[in-house]
């Protein structure tokens, strides 16, 4: 499978250092298999005057086998309480990717109704789903991302 990350740099060589820390996901090297959304990753980077540049990776799929992965299928309860937990710093998982939809732009506005109980979770979901199709798998350790995602190359936009 390809993946592809956006960002302003060619990673060659991704690494969890240079990740931040109470994402959707978690910490991690953040990818997705389609490339129309890795391109609007790069537009916030191309907004502040820098390059925007789409890597692109191989991805063993003997992973799946062999790694702890968490896959959602869908926006589900356990999805957003996933996520409500990685973004508050307070997930103790040790999966090595997790797999899934992108919590869009309204996600602070709507987690916040959800912790001041204003909205319930169904209405929270429905609120976070984007419109588009999208899909986000994130590498949470160095050993995922070692053996099984292969750089091969970038482009600028």
């Amino acid at each position: 499978m390809i993946l592809y990350h956006g960002s302003y740099l060619d990673v060659q060589t991704p690494d969890l250092l240079h990740s931040r820390k109470n994402v959707d996901f978690g910490r991690g090297f953040y990818t997705t298999p389609i490339y129309e959304q890795a391109v609007k990753w790069c537009e916030k980077f191309k907004r502040r005057g820098k390059k925007g540049i789409v890597s692109r990776y191989s991805f063993d799929e003997n992973a799946y086998q062999e790694l702890q992965i968490l896959k959602f299928e869908s926006y589900s309860e356990e999805w957003l309480d996933f996520i409500l937990k990685c973004r508050s710093g307070t997930d103790t998982t040790n999966y090595d990717i997790v797999i899934g939809g992108v919590a869009n732009d309204k996600v602070f506005n709507t987690v916040e109704l959800y912790f001041d109980n204003l909205i319930g979770k169904g209405e929270a979901i429905r609120r976070l789903r984007y419109e588009k199709p999208n899909l986000q798998i994130c590498f949470r350790t160095q050993k995922a991302l070692d053996e099984y995602l292969h750089y091969e190359g970038s482009e600028q936009l």
